[in-house]
């Protein structure tokens, strides 16, 4: 699941900022309102969680071919061993491309409650992304704006947009088992992890691949364990250790689909391990990729005046 710097050209810039200013100065205002609201995200873009969650060099049958010219029909096991520089390629762009936009469905559970939300995704890179809430009318047009790693919400209700500060990364998105770190995570997994093919699994059956958080390294995890399914290109289940190495949450992935020419999970479930009644589910319902979406739909001006 590097970075660029979001970019916004003459007088824009004075605008922005004076309406970032704003934003902040009346935070505590609205600290309750947003405070519910920026409970709730992954993959999607989650789906940028979930395309990083793979990353690391060959471990397979010597030098590998350049990932970004392997055709669709490349086979990334072969003789009992795994390429895996040609899956973390491919894994990179599973739920995204140079551009996307999707429709998805996610319900949160809880031990006395229940919620579902759709909401429709427009994503560039692993850098941009806007997610719109379409239902239920109650939360329709609340939005969040991720450009780089800033984060800002749009609450309808009160017509104002809040900015994220960086003391709320780790609450949670719309009530969900997502944070709101999750949404801007920029971990390269290559860099920031040491890893190994462990060899097949058991339960579930596929490929055991192992990520260990490098010691210079500060993180949420310090470590996660990903089975991929016997092709090596399907995800199944991943599970995260926090710095204590107990488990955190595993992530399951579920319902292959073929979206736009690509086979995908199109249903990922968050299940935490010191929650309990806690699921939170993500279920696809459309994506298309490497579609036009203009530069002004990841703006803090688009993001207001859109509703």
């Amino acid at each position: 699941m590097g970075t660029r710097l979001f970019r916004i050209r003459g007088k824009q810039v004075s605008v922005v900022n004076q309406k970032m200013a704003a934003t902040e100065k009346e935070r505590k205002g609205v600290a309750m309102e947003n405070g519910s609201y920026s409970r709730l995200i992954r993959y999607l873009v989650v789906t940028a969680a979930i395309s990083a969650f793979l990353a690391g060099s060959a471990v397979g049958w010597g030098k590998t071919a350049d990932p970004n010219a392997l055709p669709a029909d490349h086979p990334f096991v072969r003789e009992g061993r795994v390429d895996l520089d040609a899956v973390v390629k491919y894994f990179e762009d599973l739920y995204r491309s140079d551009s996307s936009i999707s429709v998805a469905k996610l319900t949160v559970t809880k031990p006395r409650s229940k919620r579902t939300l759709e909401m429709k995704i427009w994503t560039r890179g692993e850098e941009k992304a806007l997610i719109v809430i379409r239902q239920p009318a109650r939360e329709r047009g609340t939005a969040t704006l991720k450009v780089d790693k800033n984060l800002w919400n749009y609450l309808p209700r009160i017509k104002r947009t809040i900015r994220i500060p960086p003391s709320m990364m780790l609450a949670s998105w719309m009530g969900s088992d997502f944070t709101n770190d999750d949404l801007v995570k920029e971990s390269s997994y290559s860099k920031d992890y040491k890893y190994e093919l462990v060899g097949p699994s058991e339960q579930p059956k596929g490929w055991l691949v192992r990520f260990t958080a490098r010691p210079d390294i500060v993180g949420l995890w310090n470590r996660f364990e990903l089975v991929l399914s016997q092709d090596a290109r399907i995800p199944i289940q991943a599970k995260y250790y926090d710095r204590k190495d107990r488990l955190a949450r595993i992530m399951h992935w579920s319902d292959v689909k073929v979206f736009d020419g690509k086979r995908i999970p199109s249903r990922m479930v968050l299940i935490p391990a010191d929650k309990e009644g806690h699921v939170t589910e993500m279920v696809y319902l459309d994506i298309d990729f490497d579609v036009k979406v203009p530069d002004k739909t990841f703006s803090l001006s688009n993001l207001e005046q859109r509703r």
